[in-house]
């Protein structure tokens, strides 16, 4: 169970697929109640706002010294900015919490703190609106695996 939870964390905490791999992960895994699998992505994914924006304000002025870090900087920061930024300034926060909750490729709370950071939003508000679209993701992802699987298994 603790290895099953640990890799359910990865991945709920990696840029490769957030909440949107750790729960179907750690829904497959039958240890894991599906209750358990919910709130521990969903942490997960919380803590990486804090994380990245530590990131961003710290260590990347340092890392962008390096070409193949600053062009992959740069792609992904035109990404966020042009993702995001007409759902912001239309919408607000409410905007961010419709970019951050669609699980979607491309969207998710990396790109979200990464359009905080470079559209300067309030750091704070900007949390929130981070932490109730990744709820929202979150909700959308593990309701559809869960139906899912219980329609499959009525069926088949």
């Amino acid at each position: 169970m603790v290895k099953e939870s640990i890799i359910t964390f990865l991945w709920s905490i990696s840029p490769f697929g957030e909440a949107k791999v750790g729960i179907p992960y750690g829904l497959a895994q039958p240890e894991l109640n599906k209750y358990y699998v919910f709130v521990l992505c969903l942490v997960a994914n919380i803590l990486v706002f804090p994380l990245m924006m530590f990131f961003l304000e710290k260590v990347n002025k340092y890392l962008l010294r390096w070409r193949f870090y600053r062009n992959i900087a740069i792609k992904l920061a035109l990404r966020a900015k042009y993702g995001s930024k007409e759902k912001i300034k239309k919408y607000g926060y409410f905007g961010l919490i419709f970019f951050v909750g669609l699980p979607l490729p491309g969207t998710g709370v990396y790109v979200g703190t990464i359009a905080t950071y470079i559209l300067g939003l309030d750091r704070q508000k900007a949390f929130w609106a981070n932490a109730v679209g990744i709820l929202f993701s979150c909700l959308f992802v593990w309701t559809g695996i869960i139906l899912g699987k219980e329609f499959i298994s009525s069926y088949f």
